[in-house]
């Protein structure tokens, strides 16, 4: 166990300020309790995302009223200022906004993802450094390691089960290089460990399980009342055309899905269903027979690389990679090419149920630890058995 941290700043610790994005998790907790252990000159910082007092009686959301008391009750406890920053109306535009009509549009996102990108490492990055921190410190399951060439790259975690990495792989090489994520190595069991250890308040508190801005997980009442046109019923129709039922808004499906279609437990004339498709602009929720999930190609968007040389250079050679096509699923093997359509990864052995607006990651290899290559938003995928009839495509 471990009960301090060297960030990697070079000289001594106490000459370096240190801006600690605190959750009022214990992930956070620790990271800032050791960083104040090591010697740093720790600030914790929390981050007011949405209207936290609607939030205050709900558990497993992060950033609500009472992670903000908690990380409070934690900065006191170690002896470090702590600050509340009202990000409420940036985050408002650059996430909840973006997850509504990404959801509008037939999509499945990832708002942490945008979260990450957009405020936790772009406007508490910039404020980090109005502050006169040398980095920002966070309680992410990842790891950063200097390169050869001076940048840093982004790895996974040593524990896969815990290892973040997929929602961070939209990070710049800016940022990369004024980030540090002391948790890479070690477990959650080691990291509560830490907090008993230390005699921090949260050593027991549960992981964040929910969408923080999602009152009781309802997503669907978040969009709706963003973007009413999502919950505008539409037919459910068969991969060969037929009108199988009707649906009551594209955004309570996603692709892959089969449970709540709503057709007599998803079977027709004694057939397995699944979401294989989501017709935004007719409101159509196309489904078809498992085998039709299946996918080979996939065109990608906000392709962010973080690997050696260029992109351009990358896709030209048609780079090995790993991918990951959900957070919880495994890499695979897959080709980084140069597409018709821009940015595409050829997987080797195919995928089922690939979501447009989730995120298809890139590593160098499958197991844990491995270097974070980049990655993009899924557009669309080409199915290795093309199954749409004329009337559905």
């Amino acid at each position: 166990m471990i009960d301090a941290i060297d960030l990697d700043l070079g000289g001594a610790p106490q000459d370096h300020r240190v801006v600690v994005a605190m959750s009022g998790g214990v992930d956070s907790s620790v990271v800032a309790a050791l960083a104040a252990r090591a010697g740093y000159d720790v600030v914790g910082v929390t981050l007011q995302l949405y209207d936290h007092g609607a939030a205050t009686h709900r558990k497993g959301a992060c950033c609500a009223g009472q992670d903000i008391i908690d990380a409070r009750e934690v900065a006191q406890r170690i002896g470090i200022p702590h600050y509340v920053l009202d990000y409420e109306t940036r985050f408002r535009d650059a996430v909840i906004d973006r997850f509504a009509a990404s959801y509008a549009a037939g999509e499945t996102p990832i708002p942490c993802v945008d979260c990450n990108q957009r405020i936790k490492f772009a406007d508490l990055l910039s404020t980090a450094r109005d502050l006169g921190a040398a980095v920002l410190v966070t309680g992410h399951y990842v790891s950063t390691r200097r390169l050869p060439d001076g940048r840093r790259g982004l790895f996974r975690a040593r524990d896969e089960d815990r290892d973040q990495s997929y929602f961070l792989y939209a990070t710049t090489q800016t940022q990369l290089d004024l980030l540090r994520f002391p948790l890479g190595d070690l477990s959650k069991a080691d990291t509560r460990a830490i907090a008993r250890a230390i005699g921090l308040p949260v050593a027991e508190k549960h992981d964040s399980q929910d969408i923080c801005f999602v009152p009781q997980g309802r997503y669907s009442d978040v969009v709706e009342r963003l973007k009413p046109e999502a919950a505008e019923p539409g037919d459910i129709v068969h991969l060969d055309g037929r009108v199988l039922g009707r649906h009551a808004g594209i955004m309570r499906f996603t692709v892959g899905q089969r449970r709540g279609l709503g057709l007599a437990g998803g079977l027709a004339a004694g057939e397995p269903l699944y979401v294989v498709a989501l017709d935004a602009a007719r409101r159509r929720v196309v489904v078809g027979p498992r085998e039709a999930l299946a996918a080979r190609r996939i065109v990608l968007r906000e392709v962010n690389w973080l690997g050696d040389g260029t992109l351009e250079a990358a896709m030209a050679a048609g780079q090995d990679v790993h991918v990951k096509v959900r957070s919880t699923r495994p890499p695979q093997r897959a080709v980084l090419a140069h597409g018709p359509e821009g940015a595409e990864v050829r997987l080797a052995d195919g995928e089922e149920g690939i979501a447009p607006g989730q995120a298809c990651v890139f590593y160098d290899s499958p197991g844990g630890g491995a270097r974070v290559l980049g990655g993009g938003v899924i557009c669309r995928t080409e199915l290795a058995k093309p199954t749409l009839s004329p009337a559905v495509a």
